[in-house]
């Protein structure tokens, strides 16, 4: 394995025709020998955190969609956060932001240690080797994220957001329009 993309965006680029990734940001939360981990941030689901997992609601809000994270363990849920206390974090991708461990339902312990939450049912993954192949057939553009970019409230607008942030022929990429074939 080259380097780790642990804590940097991955945006589907043109090539990759797989409908549960087409136009997607996918923060990669892990990345090592045995594969990778990452959040889609940019499938909202229907579903609100009130409706689908109310004990939740303190973190996200009730109003809040729940996002798609991608197409493994779909019924699974994961919370990330941006922790004013990141010791109380069950994992870290950067200094303070990760995933709320087995106490996400325990108000009382996690009071005051969370600036903002976001609710995912599922993750993307990636087996020993995949996403390093899948990077050598330009399936995937790389880019570090801002804060903002995660929590985004425009999530819809967030893969040509950061397309055009990065430049270039980039930015010339986000005004494509999306191939009618792949949807």
């Amino acid at each position: 394995m080259a380097e780790s993309l642990r804590g940097k965006l991955i945006l589907a680029s043109p090539v990759l025709r797989d409908p549960n990734f087409v136009r997607t940001v996918v923060l990669i939360a892990e990345h090592t020998d045995e594969g990778a981990m990452g959040l889609v941030l940019n499938r909202p689901a229907a579903a609100t955190v009130g409706d689908a997992v109310p004990d939740l609601s303190w973190l996200a809000g009730d109003e809040e969609p729940v996002y798609v994270g991608g197409p493994v363990a779909e019924t699974a849920v994961i919370v990330l956060a941006e922790f004013e206390r990141p010791e109380l974090a069950g994992a870290l991708v950067e200094d303070d932001l990760g995933f709320i461990g087995a106490d996400a339902d325990d108000a009382d312990r996690l009071d005051g240690a969370i600036r903002r939450a976001r609710v995912f049912a599922g993750h993307a993954g990636w087996g020993p080797g995949q996403l390093e192949d899948e990077l050598g057939e330009e399936a995937w553009i790389v880019e570090s994220p801002l804060r903002e970019e995660i929590f985004t409230v425009e999530p819809e607008d967030l893969w040509a957001a950061v397309l055009r942030r990065k430049g270039n022929r980039y930015a010339l990429l986000a005004t494509m329009p999306l191939d009618p074939s792949v949807n």
